[in-house]
């Protein structure tokens, strides 16, 4: 059902632009492309730049939004990063749509770096969309009612009313009710846990007034590009504008494309001759009020990235190499897919004929014919293609390139379009060199695509087909038309065989998408699996692996087995432990098959517990890093009880034995018989420290997962008084242990007489590193401009004993002078991590219970 309800919008999106096209295409009867392209030329350099001066001064109206909202959550700051971000975030918003998620995350990223905790930040959000909506009803409404003749509806809609009048009715009635509801109360108005403070009067009186000039001024782009030959007076171009506005924002489409103009044109009806114009009008405004900005906008969130980071980029790359591998794919990705568009595009529209005129001397005839229908194929390969690169796929990162090789020739032998030959070039000259950033081996086409790509790509393609049929509109239909092979006149045979082609290889595509087996869903591990598990983990050289046998995780293995995640599910967070484990040349693949397997189950992608050495992996899959603590290891070879240094550990070893203890390994083939003594004191032991069983990072009593391992043991008296099972890294390279446990009979340090014991056996043994596991929350930074997650971690390290150990367990594990190393909780940041947090403590602690009980 998720999936289904996330497929929704962007199928309802592609649904209403296909109508808005369908009625479009009937508005423009008789209309011809040429006609288009002409009255586009004739409009005049002083109305295109009036245009221009009137965006301006709209952005800067739009500042205003933002500047309210701030002075309402009393946060102050400076003008021109009001002005930055308002630009920015209305810039992607107006193109994007969905106002509150694309705007809204340019607010978080820009508002975060200057101090805007979230909840102010989402406070701020909602503020601008209510302002937004305010000014639209108000300035509808009014227009709308007191218009001396009131706007009719045209038939097509079959609405119940035939005037807007009732509409600006009910949304000026909107209006009036939150006037009164700001003016009668001024207590918070309560929704759930959430308190929301309503804005005064004066507040309320500024966001109507500059929203409804703001809409005034948007309105006014537009009408100094129709054509004045209409006669229309801008009062009521207003209400027609108001109208296409709201239609076009509630259709789900990107900024209202094709509905918009649907709508205009219905309803300014103007007469044959006049239709070019609008129409030509329409694509202008598109391009001065949408494209621009947003052109002008992405530079300037780019350039504000590289300046805030300038040092953190600097020292990034000093550490891991270029910061660019997370944006490069992504940049290619668009671009590649624009390519296709463009190549779409052209192919659907007539070529110019001078250039078929100069190419018939040069080519024959099936050389243009078969590179036009080529041409489109590159166009719809490459659509598809820009996915593969978005994920890294090195199979996407070779055929892109030789289908951008291809597109520059077929535009050249099809029309000798040089314009887009050039275009594609440049492209293909970007992709080249970026060669090691598609690192992926997965089959390209085997990889999820989101219901927001298909979405992009039947956008696109029915664009192309749209846009063929008005081109050549002019020539009647034939049967006759597909087997037509002629130098002039051609082009509307060349543009049905094309999208013939498209539509096939789209359909053939879904098909063989539809007919692949679907993927299994997560299930609790097999004895196999386990065994395979335990085959991989007793080749490695770290130990965190082998908490996978403890049966309470699932595996995601890799197609030849040699690697695996293990991963839980808290909540809607999906929980992996620790890195992939296997061959390091596997991990950023194992990864990428973990993030796409829980975006299609509408999961969060958590890492707990990752190592420094390959945080570029987790970085690329666009999740946070977030240090959780520090990992303790003891270098066994400097290890020993001698010297002042070891003073405490030697007599705390001596006091143990003189209390007649004893220290043994026992082999994994003696830990059967002894495990009914084991339970014994681990019952003591979880009685005595009033606590229940750990889960998922730490091992639990299970006999089955005991059985696999020898285990460190001290006796008093014959008896067992204390154990813990031994976990031993490939080539010796490191020990640890997991499960530990003791009786309260030895009051004084058996736990660090049993370290001490394990670590001088270790070292007898050649083993390099003893781990000693993380200390959670050390090592943070409580520093005034150190990360709030780090700032709060730090809080809870130090004031946080009443939950759990954590200055103690830091100070315990230094008396073996260890080498600290910090770990990271890489995740989805933003409102997701509390509950992420949440989801990760519950599973941690075996519940709820568990994370308030020590």
């Amino acid at each position: 059902m998720k999936r289904i309800l996330y497929g929704i919008a962007p199928l309802l999106g592609v649904i209403v632009f296909a109508v808005a096209l369908v009625v479009l295409h009937h508005e423009l009867k008789g209309l011809h492309y040429r006609d288009v392209v002409e009255k586009l030329k004739a409009i005049s350099t002083n109305r295109l730049l009036l245009a221009l001066l009137i965006t301006a001064l709209s952005y800067w109206i739009l500042t205003g939004y933002d500047t309210l909202a701030l002075r309402y959550i009393q946060h102050p700051l400076i003008y021109g990063r009001i002005a930055l971000v308002s630009f920015i975030a209305y810039a992607f918003s107006h193109n994007i749509g969905l106002g509150l998620l694309s705007g809204g995350s340019v607010r978080y990223r820009l508002y975060s770096a200057w101090g805007l905790s979230a909840i102010d930040i989402t406070k701020v959000v909602v503020f601008c969309g209510l302002t937004f909506w305010l000014g639209f009803c108000t300035l509808a409404g009014v227009s709308f009612i007191w218009a001396h003749k009131p706007l009719a509806i045209p038939e097509v809609f079959h609405l119940p009313f035939s005037s807007v009048r009732p509409l600006g009715m009910i949304v000026l009635g909107l209006v009036v009710a939150w006037v009164l509801l700001c003016t009668l109360r001024r207590t918070p108005v309560g929704i759930r846990d959430w308190k929301i403070q309503l804005p005064s009067p004066g507040l309320l009186v500024a966001q109507v007034a500059i929203s409804c000039v703001d809409w005034a001024v948007a309105g006014a782009v537009l009408y100094v590009l129709i054509p004045p030959e209409l006669g229309l007076s801008y009062i009521a171009f207003l209400r027609i504008f108001l109208l296409a506005q709201i239609l076009g924002l509630g259709s789900q489409v990107p900024g209202g494309l094709g509905v918009f103009e649907t709508i205009v044109l219905l309803f300014l009806s103007p007469t044959p001759e006049a239709i070019s114009s609008i129409f030509g009008s329409l694509l202008v405004f598109r391009g001065i009020y949408y494209l621009l900005p947003l052109t002008v906008g992405a530079t300037l969130l780019g350039a504000h990235e590289v300046f805030l980071r300038r040092e953190g980029v600097k020292r990034f790359a000093r550490i891991f190499g270029q910061w660019v591998p997370g944006l490069v794919p992504n940049v290619l990705a668009i671009t590649t897919f624009l390519g296709g568009a463009i190549l779409l595009f052209s192919g659907a529209t007539p070529a110019v004929s001078w250039r078929l005129a100069w190419l018939k001397d040069l080519l024959p005839l099936p050389i243009i014919e078969i590179s036009h229908s080529l041409g489109s194929l590159v166009g719809v390969g490459l659509l598809l293609l820009a996915w593969g690169l978005r994920i890294r796929l090195d199979a996407a990162y070779v055929l892109t390139a030789i289908l951008l090789a291809a597109g520059v020739v077929f535009s050249l032998l099809k029309g000798f379009d040089y314009e887009e030959a050039v275009i594609l070039a440049v492209m293909l000259g970007a992709l080249l060199p970026c060669r090691k950033y598609f690192y992926r081996k997965a089959r390209l086409f085997s990889e999820r695509f989101t219901f927001p790509w298909i979405a992009a790509v039947l956008l696109v393609v029915v664009a192309s087909i749209w846009l063929g049929l008005f081109s050549h509109r002019y020539l009647e239909y034939s049967g006759d038309l597909w087997w037509r092979f002629t130098l002039v006149g051609d082009e509307t045979a060349r543009f049905l065989r094309a999208s013939m082609g498209v539509t096939v290889a789209l359909l053939v595509f879904a098909i063989l998408r539809l007919l692949r087996p679907a993927r299994p869903e997560p299930v609790a591990p097999s004895a196999g699996e386990l065994e395979r598990a335990r085959t991989i983990v007793e080749s490695q050289p770290r130990v965190m692996g082998y908490l996978a046998l403890l049966g309470d995780k699932t595996f995601l293995f890799n197609e030849a087995g040699t690697a695996f995640i293990m991963y839980s599910l808290g909540g809607r967070s999906w929980i992996a432990l620790g890195d992939p484990v296997g061959p390091e040349e596997e991990w950023a693949e194992l990864s990428w098959r973990y993030r796409e397997m829980c975006d299609r189950h509408g999961g969060w992608t958590v890492f707990y517990g990752v190592g420094p050495e390959d945080l570029p992996i987790y970085l690329d899959l666009g999740l946070t890093l977030l240090k959780i603590g520090e990992e303790a290891r003891v270098p066994l070879g400097t290890f020993s009880l001698e010297g002042r240094a070891r003073k405490n550990l030697r007599q705390t070893h001596t006091r143990v034995e003189s209390e007649g203890c004893t220290f043994e390994i026992v082999p994994p083939e003696g830990v059967p018989q002894l495990l009914p003594e084991f339970k014994r004191v681990s019952d003591i032991w979880l009685e005595s420290k009033h606590t229940r069983e750990k889960r998922f990072s730490l091992g639990f009593f299970n006999e089955d997962y005991l059985k696999r391992f020898p285990a460190a043991v001290v006796r008093k008296n014959g008896q067992i008084v204390a154990f813990a099972n031994i976990l031993p890294g490939a080539g010796k390279k490191e020990l640890s242990l997991d499960l530990m446990r003791y009786t309260p009979e030895i009051r004084f340090g058996v736990m660090e007489y049993l370290f001490a014991s394990l670590m001088l056996w270790g070292k007898q043994e050649g083993y390099q590193w003893f781990n000693l596991g993380i200390a959670p929350l050390s090592g943070l930074e409580r520093r005034t401009l150190a990360p709030l997650w780090s700032r709060l971690g730090a809080f809870v390290f130090q004031h946080g004993e009443h939950f759990y150990n954590f200055q103690g367990l830091r100070a315990y594990k230094d008396k073996f002078d260890p080498e600290w190393s910090p770990k990271y909780l890489a995740s989805p940041g933003g409102l997701a991590l509390p509950r992420i947090v949440a989801n990760l403590a519950s599973l941690t602690s075996g519940g709820l219970k568990g994370v308030v009980t020590k």
